[in-house]
Order: structure tokens, then C-alpha cells, then sequence
């Protein structure tokens, strides 16, 4: 679904974008008159003297006072939309990995699930206490985003050792991955300072 609005935002902004620069650029190098053909009644640029908002289209609505509540509005309103876009981005999930069945065709393995087998896998190892797991990259090349939060007397060194050796080597090997680059953020869990009598 994702990929779907990014394509039809992105041709969209694309066509607008290019229909607006092309009709500028026809204007701009008087090729209407060069060429004879003619534009639009309401296309304002026609002329290399021509500007693309004169004063009275920059002024009109000025003095109207429903005019700047609904400038601001539609502003906010574009500007929220390009944020929930821009997160939107940010947050992909891989939904399905590709698995190579020896065959000639790939299954599909569920991304969710193998985010959840690495994460109680990871949780079962010495000092961790709690792991959360995102797959994101391609279907056919996965990426592992993991964060750990490690108990007090949690070794980093070795417990990174412990899940890129045994943890991420058994989700690779069951997913029949060639390779699955990781990046891992480790945080040590708070506690409150003990007093001593």
C-alpha cells in the first residue's frame, strides 16, 4: 500500500511539476509566437515579459477575511500530509523475505514472525533484558535493526558477540539468507542507586 501512494504522490508532484516548467519555459522562450500555436485563456505566462503572478493575482483576495485562515489552513493541512509522508518512510516494515527454496521458486516468509523469533531469541541470551527487532531493506536483501536494552552486569562486547554468532547466524540460516546486515543499538536498563546502612 506504501509503495503504492509514494508512486502515485511522485508521479503526481512529477506531471505538475513538469507541466508547470514546461508552460514557463514555452512562455519564457516565446515559443507560442515563434511557432504559432496558442495557450490556454488562463495561463498567465505567455511572454518573455510576462511574470507568473502579477500584482492583482498576488493582492485580490488580500483584503477578504476568509482568505489568509484558508491560505494558513491549506498550508498546515500540506504540511502535515508531507510529514505523515515523510514518516511513512521512515517507519517501513518489511512485510514478507524472500527464501530461496532450491527449487526454482521463493517462498515467502512473514517478516513479522521472523522479527518475533529473533527478539525471543535474542532476549534469551545472558543480560538482556529486552530486545525489539525491525526488518526493513528489500524482500530479497533484509536488514536487521535491533535494539537492546542490557541488564547491569550485561558484557556488551560479549553479548554482541553471542547474538551476531548464534542469534543472527540461526535467523539467517533458517531464512536460507546469504546474508543478513545488522545494525544493533545497545542501552543499559536504569536502576536506582541503592543506599547502604
Amino acid at each position: 500500500m506504501l509503495k503504492t501512494v509514494d508512486r502515485v504522490l511522485l508521479g503526481l508532484l512529477g506531471l505538475g511539476l513538469f507541466a508547470l516548467g514546461g508552460g514557463v519555459l514555452l512562455g519564457g522562450l516565446d515559443l507560442q509566437r515563434r511557432w504559432d500555436f496558442g495557450m490556454p485563456g488562463w495561463w498567465p505566462f505567455r511572454g518573455p515579459d510576462d511574470v507568473v503572478l502579477g500584482t492583482e493575482g498576488r493582492t485580490r483576495w488580500r483584503e477578504e477575511g476568509w482568505w489568509w485562515p484558508t491560505v494558513i489552513a491549506v498550508l498546515a493541512v500540506l504540511l502535515a500530509l508531507l510529514l505523515w509522508w515523510l514518516l511513512a518512510q521512515r517507519r517501513h516494515r518489511l512485510g514478507q523475505v524472500l527464501v530461496d527454496s532450491e527449487d526454482g521458486t521463493a517462498a515467502r516468509l512473514d517478516g513479522r514472525t521472523l522479527e518475533d523469533v529473533i527478539e525471543e531469541e535474542a532476549q534469551a541470551l545472558d543480560g538482556v533484558s529486552r530486545a525489539h527487532v525491525r526488518l526493513t531493506g528489500r524482500r530479497t536483501a533484509p536488514t536487521a535493526r535491533i535494539r537492546l536494552l542490557l541488564e547491569p552486569h550485561a558484557d556488551p562486547a560479549r553479548t554482541l558477540g553471542q547474538l551476531s554468532r548464534e542469534t543472527l547466524t540461526h535467523a539467517r540460516d533458517s531464512a536460507g539468507l546469504d546474508r543478513l546486515p545488522s545494525k544493533v543499538r545497545l542501552k543499559e536498563v536504569r536502576h536506582r542507586s541503592q543506599r547502604v546502612a
